[in-house]
């Protein structure tokens, strides 16, 4: 090799090292942008079978016997009845809990003083505190800060326009994904090598396939922990117990931290009953939430979407270290999609040399 060659073949692979470097620099910038567009892609992933017998129609016979869809509607319109219906769903239950939470809420602060003067009796008679204080006090003595408490106000203003407009920004992106769906895939697919890409198309669906059935899982699960959440609160005689339910309900589509929500959100409805009752919802809760972690997750995400119970326990574990609840959300069907990848990389390499 000539010193002319080397000096060439040192400068590609710097040049090539650096590219790599900052590309990784651009990544990492736009780590939020990209999880963005991530999410949305799972969502378009698990609406599409939907999507795609919503579009496909009712198929009828026609005067010669055959077969034909002429009920099939178009693509956007099957999308827009899916983005309607899920909004459906949600206004509907927020006008079931936000009543009722607003009534609790406002007995809760009348009784407020009641409950702190008790609670300052307990802590007497145990010599936890000295003399009784009022609830004036109390409050004139918490720490204050006209400075702190406006970049408070600033700080949470601008985590909830900064949520606000993420959710608006994966509704359109889904959407988009899920309009142009084939014509993204043609496009994608032209990159990948012509004996590779019946491989490819069926890796494609197959990931669909999971990602629609973990979203389907999520719905079952959220469905199981909501029922037997109601009719244990029921039983208890906890008030309002369908609300605290519904709670228990759409916390569980949050892995971790959703039913732990749920079980402080009962117990703190019970506390208002008595003291005993809200041990005895504690209680309960912990082991619905034992049995939702072990027993409940990994078999429904092992028959559903085809992820092993130990597979759905590292996934939860390693996206909860990465991204906290937002990874820990991601980490079921991001595991489904690598479980496709890594089966189609060893059939590929399982098969006899010189076939495709």
């Amino acid at each position: 090799m000539t010193d002319r060659e080397f000096t060439r073949r040192m400068l590609q692979t710097v040049f090539a090292v650096a590219g790599v470097i900052a590309f990784a620099f651009a990544l990492w910038a736009a780590r939020e942008a990209l999880l963005l567009i991530y999410i949305s892609g799972l969502i378009a992933m698990g609406f599409a079978p939907l999507v795609r017998n919503l579009e496909r129609g009712r198929p009828l016979r026609n005067n010669a016997g055959r077969a034909e869809n002429v009920g099939r509607v178009p693509r956007w319109f099957a999308i827009l009845v899916i983005y309607l219906t899920v909004v459906a769903i949600f206004v509907v239950v927020a006008l079931i809990v936000i009543p009722p939470l607003i009534a609790q809420a406002t007995a809760l602060w009348a009784r407020m003083p009641d409950e702190f003067n008790r609670l300052q009796k307990t802590l007497i008679r145990y010599n936890l505190m000295r003399r009784p204080i009022t609830l004036a006090e109390a409050v004139q003595s918490a720490p204050t800060g006209s400075a702190d408490a406006v970049g408070t106000v600033l700080i949470a203003l601008s985590t909830f326009a900064g949520s606000i407009f993420a959710v608006v920004t994966v509704l359109i992106l889904s959407f988009y994904f899920l309009t142009e769906t084939q014509t993204m895939f043609e496009y994608l697919i032209r990159f990948v090598p012509v004996e590779r890409r019946g491989d490819v198309s069926v890796a494609a669906r197959e990931a669909v396939v999971k990602v629609s059935a973990w979203l389907r899982a999520q719905v079952l699960l959220a469905g199981v922990m909501g029922t037997f959440a109601a009719i244990g609160l029921a039983f208890l005689g906890v008030p309002y117990f369908y609300v605290v339910a519904l709670v228990a309900a759409v916390g569980e589509t949050i892995p971790i931290v959703g039913p732990v929500i749920g079980g402080v959100t009962a117990v703190a409805v019970a506390l208002t009953v008595s003291a005993k009752l809200a041990l005895t919802v504690g209680v309960y809760f912990l082991v619905l939430h034992q049995l939702e972690a072990n027993v409940l997750v990994p078999k429904i995400m092992e028959r559903r979407v085809g992820v092993s119970p130990v597979a759905v326990m590292v996934a939860l574990l390693v996206g909860g270290a990465l991204w906290g609840v937002i990874g820990a959300i991601l980490a079921i069907p991001t595991a489904a999609i690598i479980s496709v990848i890594i089966e189609d990389v060893a059939v590929r390499g399982e098969r006899p040399a010189g076939e495709g």
